[in-house]
């Protein structure tokens, strides 16, 4: 006891001595020639030297140099004895507080091997200090939620902090994971990315999507980005779900085609229908033929109309041969074959002819696949 008394009786002397020589550098440094006083401030900071180094000692163990905690605690040192004003308090509480600003700054500018932001550098250190006194009060690892409680922040920012501690001496990529060397870190991390092998295919996807019409890059993404079912789409767009279902097919059956193609190949019935929306019907007299020119997809939404439209073509006096032009039809569904059918009954009841001309090869396999090209001659 009496030997830690006179120990500490040392370090107050010690102090007290420190405050006296600044105090008498303050004093003495006023009427002071330039040279004077830049001996008197030698002379003060190789009197503190020995308080700067014991500073510095106290970081140590921290995966610094020793000698480079002690050039940073000078450098402290000099600022303190350049801004000491007396008037102000002690010196050396205000070089305490400088060079340990000094020390920290350092730390946390020059000593973190990934960069993360200041408040979470200083919350780690803080999250660190207060585990070590939680886990000796306890006796066991403190939780997220009592070091919150201790540093009275939330349990999410203790979290951050941990895990930005990683950040401050991060391990090398060439580190050896086995006991013989021949592994290193590094080669545990990545693997083949899927998602790389097919960026030239979702590129080429992306630029073919332009060239669909409008309505069927609208129901592909309802489909595929928008997760919509197909009844909900025919609900939006008003036509029947066959007909969404026919639509995506056509469009996906394009698509990969064009995948598969140098060149892209063309889109039919684009042009009819964005210069013709919808099914239009029109009939061409020549002599005792007619020619009925169709326009659109014939689905049961249209199929009606186009019923109609043959029955009175078939039906006008003095006709003996209906031509149906078909080659602006890109799509035509079970009930546009129906109307077909009828029209061919209707005809053979009137003793008139009737034919198809221009189908495009989807809708001539359609006719073929449902035996109307028995029934209906083409030209």
């Amino acid at each position: 006891m009496p030997a830690r008394n006179h120990a500490g009786e040392q370090a107050e002397n010690a102090l007290e001595d420190l405050d006296a020589a600044a105090l008498a550098y303050a004093e003495r440094r006023s009427g002071a020639s330039p040279v004077q006083l830049e001996s008197l401030r030698e002379d003060l900071l190789r009197y503190c030297l020995p308080f700067a180094a014991r500073l510095a000692r106290r970081y140590r163990g921290r995966g610094e140099y020793l000698e480079d905690l002690e050039q940073v605690a000078r450098l402290g040192l000099v600022k303190a004895v350049d801004r000491y004003d007396p008037e102000r308090g002690s010196f050396t509480a205000y070089a305490v507080i400088t060079i340990s600003g000094e020390l920290k700054r350092h730390f946390r500018d020059r000593t973190w091997g990934v960069h993360v932001p200041r408040r979470v550098q200083d919350l780690s250190l803080e999250v660190g200090h207060a585990s070590m006194v939680l886990t000796s009060a306890l006796a066991r690892t403190p939780t997220t939620g009592e070091l919150a409680e201790q540093l009275g922040v939330s349990e999410s920012a203790v979290l951050e902090a941990v895990e930005s501690a990683a950040g401050y001496a991060p391990a090398s990529l060439n580190a050896p994971v086995a006991g013989d060397g021949a592994q290193e870190f590094g080669d545990l991390l990545g693997d083949v990315d899927d998602e790389l092998e097919a960026v030239t295919d979702k590129l080429t996807v992306a630029e073919l999507l332009l060239r669909l019409p409008s309505r069927e890059r609208r129901m592909l993404a309802m489909r595929f980005y928008g997760n919509r079912t197909q009844a909900e789409i025919a609900a939006e767009l008003g036509i029947s779900q066959m007909h969404v279902s026919r639509l995506l097919s056509r469009a996906l059956a394009w698509l990969r085609e064009a995948m598969l193609s140098d060149v892209p190949p063309r889109w039919e019935g684009g042009e009819a229908r964005a210069g013709h929306p919808g099914m239009q019907v029109s009939v061409e007299r020549d002599g005792a033929a007619l020619t009925v020119r169709v326009r659109g997809e014939v689905d049961r939404d249209t199929a009606e109309r186009l019923r109609i439209g043959l029955r009175h073509a078939i039906g006008t006096p003095g006709v003996v041969s209906v031509i149906v032009d078909l080659s602006g039809v890109p799509l035509i569904d079970a009930a546009g074959v129906g109307v077909l059918l009828d029209a061919a009954q209707a005809a053979a009841a009137a003793n008139a002819g009737i034919s198809v001309s221009g189908a495009q090869p989807y809708v001539a396999r359609i006719l073929a696949v449902s035996g109307l090209a028995g029934v209906l001659r083409r030209c």
